[in-house]
């Protein structure tokens, strides 16, 4: 293969990738054209890519079949008044041998093979296609196909119908891509004088020009007087010894199916995920999902327990009989409140309704954004793969906020030591109450009375009974102090752990799946790129 042809191989299979990447997302029509190219591409290389394949094709009564005669030098292709005389595409092949391979893949089965004459026409590969124009609906069906599989295009016209319309709007103008590949021959050019053939061949270049066809040359020749003939003969041999023809109609298929395609994906920029509407949708689903009420919970049961064992214990019992928020909420300690409860569901409140729209304003929010200034296919799939796990979101979400780990302990070893000095200024008010009434106890036992000590000027008793007593208020406000200051900073922990957790999730089945979008539609717009330059 020459180098152009080379440089064919990256762009077939760029187009291939793109086609896969398109798949559901451009219109069928597009991509099943551009994966026919596709396909017909690697089989056209394979099979005797060394040959090149030429076609001649034209109208009823043009005299295509009497040229390919005299192009042949044979009488194979069948002449007469009665139309169409071709019904079957036949072939004839220049060199040692056919190439059967070629010809079967090109369903042409009346194939022929004939020595190379004065100019090289090995490995050149000459078919005579049926009549474009022919009633025959199978007849424009067979060239409707080789038309679209052979490397080289010889489009024969006559005096009278060169400006048919059924040639240049029904082929011509479509086949402008190949015009690089395709050749106009003006035959029965026996027919005008000299100046009448230039002005014929002057409207026809005329035409062809206007149809986007400037590279399309033009020949005149006459198979009846063999006119014309050997020029069109040598120029089959010089496209047969260049070996670019394959190449060319190759290149030229793939540059239209690309174009094709990358009219399907737009030219805009590929779109971006906004951090913003990524945190908004986060946080609107985790608010839905219930992640402000087990951040309350965290704060309550830290502030309920802190104040259990650090308050003045005789007035604790009541917080005892206040339940516990995460308990309630299944979200609770078990094992002494030391590990988490192997549970992955909670009893947290359905989302209410302004929740829930709010969270799918987040996500709508998201999905607008990610898909804004993409085709109308490739929108749809980002909203599809932002809500394909929709039904199973909240339950996820409520599965992966049991799982996390709230980092609620029974306390901290300063909880311990305010309980033992709790505990210690209760026996100091118990015991100043019992040395205040002891007297009449111990007279009524027969026993003397405990020695009066002073401290200060104030019995020691009444130290013992009121200093217990301050104290231990004293060190209750102290302790409910601290323990708020924990409780907040532990609910700010399990808003950081619950956000990361419902972040994941949503990672997983919203963000991980539209972003998979944004980057196949962006392999599908480079790979497109790659297979359009030619």
């Amino acid at each position: 293969m020459s180098a152009a042809d080379d440089r064919l191989a990256p762009r077939v299979r760029a187009l291939g990738e793109a086609v896969d990447a398109a798949e559901g997302r451009a219109d069928a029509q597009v991509l099943a054209k551009a994966r026919a190219v596709v396909e017909r591409a690697g089989e056209r290389v394979a099979f005797s890519g060394s040959y090149t394949v030429v076609a001649l094709a034209g109208a009823t009564g043009s005299g295509k079949s009497s040229l390919f005669n005299a192009l042949t030098r044979t009488d194979l292709a069948r002449v007469a008044v009665r139309r169409p005389t071709t019904a079957r595409a036949m072939a004839v092949s220049w060199g040692s041998e056919l190439p059967h391979e070629l010809l079967d893949w090109l369903d042409v089965t009346g194939r022929h093979l004939v020595p190379s004459g004065p100019h090289d026409l090995s490995d050149l590969v000459l078919l005579d296609l049926p009549d474009h124009d022919s009633t025959e609906v199978s007849h424009r069906l067979a060239v409707d196909r080789l038309v679209e599989l052979v490397d080289a295009l010889i489009w024969v016209v006559d005096p009278e119908k060169y400006a048919d319309a059924a040639l240049h709007d029904g082929y011509l103008k479509r086949l402008a891509p190949y015009a690089d590949v395709m050749m106009v021959v003006l035959n029965q050019a026996d027919r005008l004088a000299p100046a009448e053939l230039d002005r014929c061949v002057t409207d026809l270049r005329r035409l062809l020009d206007s149809e986007g066809l400037r590279k399309t040359p033009i020949m005149a020749a006459s198979a009846l007087r063999n006119t014309g003939v050997k020029e069109l003969r040598e120029a089959l041999a010089r496209t047969v010894s260049a070996k670019q023809a394959m190449g060319r109609r190759l290149s030229a298929d793939v540059t239209v199916a690309a174009e094709a395609l990358a009219g399907e994906l737009g030219e805009g920029s590929v779109p971006v995920l906004d951090a913003r509407l990524k945190d908004r949708a986060i946080r609107g689903l985790g608010e839905a999902a219930g992640v402000p009420v087990v951040v309350d919970g965290v704060r309550r049961t830290w502030r309920r327990r802190g104040s259990v064992a650090t308050g003045w214990p005789f007035v604790t019992w009541l917080a005892r009989l206040r339940p516990d928020p995460l308990k309630r909420l299944r979200l609770d300690l078990k094992s002494g409140e030391h590990s988490p409860t192997e549970v992955n569901r909670t009893s947290l409140p359905r989302a209410t309704a302004v929740q829930r729209a709010r969270a799918e304003q987040g996500l709508r929010e998201l999905t607008d954004g990610a898909s804004k200034g993409l085709p109308r296919g490739w929108a749809q799939a980002v909203r599809e793969a932002a809500h394909g796990r929709e039904s199973l979101l909240f339950d996820r979400l409520d599965t992966a906020i049991a799982d996390t780990d709230l980092s609620v302990r029974r306390g901290t070893w300063w909880w311990a030591l305010f309980g033992i000095l709790q505990w210690l200024l209760i026996a100091a008010v118990v015991a100043g109450l019992g040395w205040l009434f002891s007297g009449p106890v111990l007279n009524w036992l027969g026993f003397p009375p405990l020695p009066s000590v002073l401290w200060y000027g104030v019995p020691a008793p009444t130290w013992l009974l009121v200093g217990g007593l301050v104290g231990g208020v004293l060190l209750a406000v102290l302790g409910r102090a601290l323990v708020e200051i924990g409780a907040n900073g532990h609910a700010r922990v399990a808003r950081r752990s619950l956000n990361a957790a419902v972040g994941a999730v949503v990672a997983e089945d919203v963000l991980d799946p539209v972003q998979a979008e944004l980057d196949r539609y962006a392999r599908a717009r480079d790979a497109v790129r790659i297979a359009a330059k030619a």
